[in-house]
């Protein structure tokens, strides 16, 4: 078709579905968007696998850029499905239900850039990745310090699986929150200043490396504010 816009549009039509569908520009072949009505979504980013027959989606919100939904599927049919819904604002849970490959990254949509819901999109998120993993240990980390309303209310992040947190949410995140939680496998968690700074200790328990981290923290830290510029 000359480019995956092109192949998209055509199974699009067959369908008998109104889909616009722009191409990526720099790599017309491996890369497609498919531009939304509603305000709080970014353009559906469509891929193909440069190693199989394969596509994936990937439907950010705009404030942060992050994820809201992802998946792959060698179903262009699906695609396509999944491209029309999220153009046409339809909820999360129902473009799931529309194109089955899609999945939630636990991210929900929040207007009007209120902090509070932004930081409680971002730990949805951190559990629902947390749970889908093969590692004990960093779930129950990322589970006790959810738990913590002192941390709860700070914008969690993480480098490299260990978590890190923020007084501002994305796009710029604060920097001072040095505390910085690591989970190990089979073995002991460890707190340090700084995500390759001083350690301030080891524990045998998820628990009491968040309360470990919380003594750490600076005094009189507020609920985190959007991360503006």
């Amino acid at each position: 078709m000359g480019s995956l816009a092109g192949a998209l549009q055509v199974v699009a039509d067959r369908q008998d579905l109104s889909l616009p569908v722009e191409v990526v520009e720099h790599s017309p072949l491996f890369g497609a968007v498919v531009p939304t009505i509603v305000p709080h979504r970014l353009a559906l980013e469509v891929s193909a696998s440069r190693v199989e027959r394969r596509w994936s989606v990937t439907g950010c919100e705009p404030d942060q850029n992050m994820a809201l939904i992802e998946g792959a599927t060698t179903d262009l049919d699906q695609i396509v499905k999944a491209a029309r819904a999220w153009r046409d604002g339809e909820s999360l849970a129902r473009i799931v239900q529309l194109a089955p490959f899609v999945e939630l990254t636990g991210r929900f949509e929040v207007l009007g850039r209120d902090p509070a819901g932004m930081v409680e999109s971002e730990w949805q998120h951190l559990l629902v990745e947390a749970a889908g993993t093969d590692w004990p240990e960093y779930r129950a980390l990322i589970d006790a310090a959810y738990d913590e309303p002192r941390l709860r209310r700070l914008y969690p992040f993480t480098s490299h699986w260990s978590l890190r947190f923020s007084t501002r949410t994305r796009p710029h995140l604060s920097r001072e929150i040095l505390v910085c939680i690591h989970p190990g496998r089979s073995k002991d968690y460890v707190v340090t200043m700084g995500y390759t700074g001083d350690e301030i200790g080891q524990t045998s328990t998820a628990e009491a490396a968040v309360s470990l981290a919380v003594q750490h923290l600076p005094p009189n830290l507020g609920a985190a504010t959007y991360g503006a510029v």
